[in-house]
């Protein structure tokens, strides 16, 4: 998820009401205390490299987890532009013991006063450990559907294209409708995509369906089926 400014600026401050670390940085010496000069100067490449550290720790513990976000668009062969952070969805349940996994490894957690997700730094990366998309709890059904893809060379499991897009077309309102971001996403993903199942999971929502009419005029998905 992208960090607003407003967010940074609370880190930065540290202490401040509502804003709290779940958990203290480990003893200096740990493989994640790193410095700006040693993270790879291509932003998305440092990305990528925060995102592999933290599904290799959630794999190696055996965690529940599934990468979302720009990162996955990216595991699924979409563009290499991505967005200021790596996304993970968590079950709520799971929540305590994936931040004590990140302590214990050397990591940074925080609760944000955002009520659905955690917040954690990795190699000086934004991670976001999400236990609530599209509006609706991280289920096991949702993580078992993830499909096992290699990100920059590691394997984990990643959301299907198909949960994908229904989170980026759920996450549309009156406030953040953002269509060109997502165009060129569905264009990439569209031969891998579900679009009747996201149709039926977004329901009559007008903004995802105002979505999916754009895609249809383009020419990128097939029109909507008539109900016989």
């Amino acid at each position: 998820m992208t960090q607003s400014a407003d967010d940074a600026a609370l880190e930065e401050r540290g202490a401040v009401p509502g804003l709290h670390l779940a958990a203290r940085v480990a003893e200096a010496g740990c493989a994640h205390d790193v410095h700006d000069h040693d993270l790879p100067p291509d932003r998305n490449q440092a990305i990528l490299e925060a995102a592999k550290q933290v599904g290799s720790l959630l794999k190696r513990q055996g965690h529940p987890f599934a990468l979302a976000g720009s990162v996955a668009v990216y595991a699924h062969g979409g563009p290499r532009n991505l967005q200021h952070d790596a996304d993970f969805c968590i079950r709520p349940e799971d929540a305590d013991l994936v931040a004590a996994t990140l302590t214990e490894a050397g990591l940074q957690v925080f609760t944000p006063p955002e009520d659905w997700l955690l917040k954690a730094k990795c190699l000086g990366q934004d991670i976001d450990l999400i236990f609530e998309l599209a509006h609706q709890p991280v289920t096991a059904e949702l993580l078992e559907r993830a499909e096992e893809l290699s990100v920059d060379s590691v394997h984990m499991p990643v959301l299907t294209a198909t949960d994908l897009m229904h989170s980026l077309l759920a996450a549309f309102s009156e406030h953040h409708c953002d269509f060109g971001a997502v165009l060129p996403i569905a264009r990439t993903l569209r031969e891998k995509v579900d679009w009747e199942r996201v149709r039926r999971s977004c329901g009559d929502a007008p903004m995802p369906d105002a979505f999916l009419y754009l895609l249809e005029r383009l020419q990128v998905i097939a029109p909507r089926r008539e109900d016989p």
